[in-house]
């Protein structure tokens, strides 16, 4: 604003050399006062001014911060998105198979449903990044009711727009002849926009409580996260309990 105000013979020339090209928009800092012929030449061409009482650092930085969320690579899963204990947690399986009746029980137990049926997953800062399309934002499907808003039914605890997706759990049908993890040793992983999430699977059965056991699961990735995994605890002591119990001369031999 200055250049132009300093110079007020070339002003005009100026403010056309700035709105000249692809210009998106103009962005005045400070809250300061655009001139006047920045005004007219920049209504002459189309362009938006913007103006913002913050400093140029900050500015940009917003700017920046918003065209990496609305420019970020982006992929939609078929799935249900929930913070379980504040951790992101994408629940997949084929349809009718109780994705959301399980999110709804989580929900009514005190945690936030993201995103239901569709989700959107964005790549921003080398996260995966969750939320839910803006059409069906808060809202959930559950076969025999209908559609539902979580926002009106339990309010604005019970729901947030986006979370860091850092768990994905698979609901499968119960197959007596399929081997599951039984030691929860086993890690499988889940991929999108070129991530490796870790991954669950869940078989689904009768009796089985579905949201205790994503709750469980969301338990253990935090637990894991400091340091602590039952399973490994569990065979290193039962290696210790082996290598006590083998006689000395056993050991020799090796």
């Amino acid at each position: 604003m200055r250049y132009i105000e300093q110079s007020p013979d070339r002003a005009q020339d100026i403010c056309r050399a700035i709105c000249s090209g692809p210009v998106p928009a103009i962005l005045v800092t400070r809250g300061q006062a655009p001139p006047d012929p920045l005004l007219k030449v920049a209504r002459a061409a189309g362009v938006p001014i913007l103006i913002t009482p913050r400093n140029t650092a900050e500015a940009i930085g917003i700017v920046l911060h918003h065209l990496a969320v609305h420019l970020a690579p982006r992929v939609r899963v078929h799935g249900v998105l929930v913070d379980v204990y504040g951790l992101g947690i994408l629940i997949l399986g084929e349809s009718g198979i109780g994705k959301s009746e399980c999110a709804l029980e989580l929900v009514a137990r005190g945690h936030r449903l993201v995103a239901d049926d569709s989700v959107e997953i964005r790549l921003i800062e080398d996260q995966l990044i969750g939320g839910a399309p803006p059409i069906s934002r808060h809202h959930m499907e559950v076969r025999g009711l209908g559609i539902m808003n979580a926002f009106e039914m339990f309010g604005v605890t019970a729901v947030r727009d986006s979370i860091l997706v850092e768990q994905v759990v698979r609901l499968v049908r119960f197959d007596p002849e399929r081997p599951f993890d039984r030691l929860g040793s086993d890690t499988a992983s889940w991929e999108a926009l070129g991530r490796s999430l870790s991954l669950y699977e869940i078989p689904v059965a009768p009796g089985r409580n579905l949201a205790v056991l994503l709750e469980v699961a969301a338990r253990r990735r935090l637990l894991l996260r400091h340091g602590r995994d039952a399973a490994r605890d569990l065979r290193e002591m039962l290696a210790h309990r082996i290598l006590e119990n083998t006689p000395r001369e056993s050991q020799g031999d090796r």
